[in-house]
């Protein structure tokens, strides 16, 4: 199965100046954990409400602080082409249970997350890597 097959295709973005107030604000209307951070056409960054919690308010950041203060500024992400059990397995390896989807123009085309996998899963990839995610030891960054 093509990530394209099961990826969520609607996705909102923010940009690095936006306040981390902004930021979650779109999260809770979208009822999302996580934004791409663009600037311009390019994707500089990933934004999660962990990222906000942690990084920000348990730091004693105010809501006014830049998206960018607080942001995940390492991106990765897969190809719309990509196979899912290839992406899962990546997704266990990397700690991350969300990632952006680029077509091979390098654009924003969605986000692919364990879940999407899992509601389409016929081979067991999504468990597996939530599996490897969630037995991991040690500081990770969990999109």
């Amino acid at each position: 199965m093509r990530v394209s097959d099961v990826m969520t295709r609607d996705v909102r973005m923010t940009n690095p100046d936006h306040t981390i107030q902004e930021a979650a604000r779109l999260m809770s209307e979208i009822d999302t954990g996580c934004l791409p951070v663009a600037e311009g056409d390019g994707l500089v960054g990933m934004i999660t409400d962990r990222d906000i919690a942690v990084r920000a308010v348990a730091s004693g950041m105010g809501p006014d602080t830049p998206v960018s203060q607080v942001m995940s500024d390492s991106v990765k992400y897969c190809y719309e082409d990509d196979d899912t059990g290839d992406v899962c397995q990546n997704l266990g390896e990397l700690q991350v249970r969300r990632l952006p989807v680029l077509n091979r123009d390098k654009r924003l085309v969605g986000i692919l997350s364990l879940g999407d996998v899992a509601l389409a899963d016929g081979d067991g990839s999504a468990g597996a890597a939530l599996s490897r995610i969630s037995s991991q030891t040690g500081v990770a960054s969990r999109a």
